[in-house]
């Protein structure tokens, strides 16, 4: 399948940090916030709002504990427009996405479309396929940042989306939204495929409706030839994601996670690369669960040498869940990490702008994408 061309825009240097302060921290609204599209709870970018600021799309914090202190605050001014403010200071004006039109449609089951899958940043269909997970229910084993229960508890989502479901779903976004590529996530089953199954089917049914470049993303599966599955069901590109890097702080923030060791993230890698092309696989590092400086640009000097995109975000603490009052990363601390991160997905040859599918991709969580064009 052929990669679409994603259009970038560069921030300026000013504009860079404070977008980078502004992921970090969050903002408060003053009027009106229903305005356009936000989420709370679930998988994926929870608490957030997209963002259009000097030409940049990022997910801003603003459902959480800490963006209720922040310093920055959107006046809104219009429908879908606001004013950028930092303690007082207008630095600019933003905008919001509106609303896609494929959310006013409704399955022949009588499911709303937009608790199937949901737009992410401006041109990319999300969706979490299975909303449930074998450790969510057990904060023995849960990890302490994930939301995914919360969304289904409030009806906003279902805990299954079919296979027929996804393809119908997607080809609206297509065709009404012009959505350009489709994450696939999943909470953890208990079979051994750790979510491949059910992703690989709703793939092959989404690719058998329409031409979308679809990232998959799970844990790394207990048998390697699971990746030539899902490359063979149309996945384009693949996530597999560590968050922490230490052993330490895995232990800590995802008991249960934590025991599919990180050799074994590291050999998944190795292997999916081989499938699915350099570049082609992702992991999410989220900095600010406690990781050092230097042992999150150790992991991702080892991954980019694998052929794997570190994608570094800064933590956000979901509101309802064991960490909401955890403090997010200081902007000082993703100002110095992401410039270096940068400089070593270009040594190694990676680019998010060659990702055919995915977070790395879209780059709205993180303004890495910022850095490593810089």
């Amino acid at each position: 399948m052929a990669m679409l061309s994603l259009p970038l825009l560069q921030p300026s240097p000013s504009s860079q940090q404070t977008l980078t302060e502004l992921q970090a921290l969050g903002a408060r609204f003053v009027g009106d916030a229903a305005g356009g599209l936000s989420r709370k709870g679930g998988a994926g970018p929870s608490d957030h709002k997209a963002v259009v600021f000097d030409g940049h799309t990022v997910m801003v914090p603003i459902h959480t504990t800490a963006s209720l202190a922040s310093p920055y605050a959107f006046r809104v001014s219009g429908p879908n427009r606001a004013v950028l403010e930092r303690s007082g200071v207008r630095l600019g004006d933003v905008t919001f996405p509106e609303p896609p039109r494929f959310y006013a449609c409704v399955t022949a089951d009588g499911v709303p479309y937009w608790k199937i899958a949901q737009l992410h940043a401006t041109d990319v269909l999300a969706t979490t396929v299975l909303q449930t997970c074998i450790r969510y229910n057990d904060r023995a084993t849960a990890c302490q940042f994930c939301a995914i229960g919360q969304s289904l508890k409030a009806e906003r989502t279902i805990a299954r989306k079919t296979p027929a479901q996804l393809a119908e779903v997607a080809d609206a976004a297509v065709r009404l939204d012009g959505v350009k590529h489709m994450v696939m996530t999943t909470g953890t089953p208990s079979t051994p495929d750790r979510g491949a199954r059910v992703l690989a089917e709703a793939a092959a049914a989404v690719t058998d409706r329409v031409a979308l470049p679809i990232q998959a993303q799970c844990e790394p599966p207990s048998d390697d030839e699971w990746f030539g599955v899902l490359k063979a069901s149309g996945v384009v590109s693949l996530g597999m994601h560590l968050e922490a890097v230490t052993d330490e702080v895995r232990r800590r923030i995802m008991p249960g996670k934590a025991e599919v060791p990180v050799a074994r993230y590291l050999a998944a890698f190795e292997r999916a690369v081989a499938v699915f092309g350099h570049g082609q696989v992702s992991t999410y590092v989220l900095a600010g669960l406690g990781d050092s400086h230097d042992a999150v640009v150790a992991m991702c000097r080892t991954v980019a040498q694998l052929g794997v995109y570190p994608f570094v975000v800064p933590f956000v603490p979901i509101a309802g869940t064991p960490l909401e009052r955890h403090s997010p990363p200081d902007p000082a601390f993703m100002r110095r990490l992401l410039p270096e991160v940068a400089a070593l997905i270009r040594q190694h040859g990676l680019s998010r702008k060659s990702i055919n599918a995915g977070c790395g991709r879209c780059g709205a969580c993180s303004t890495l994408g910022a850095h490593e064009d810089a």
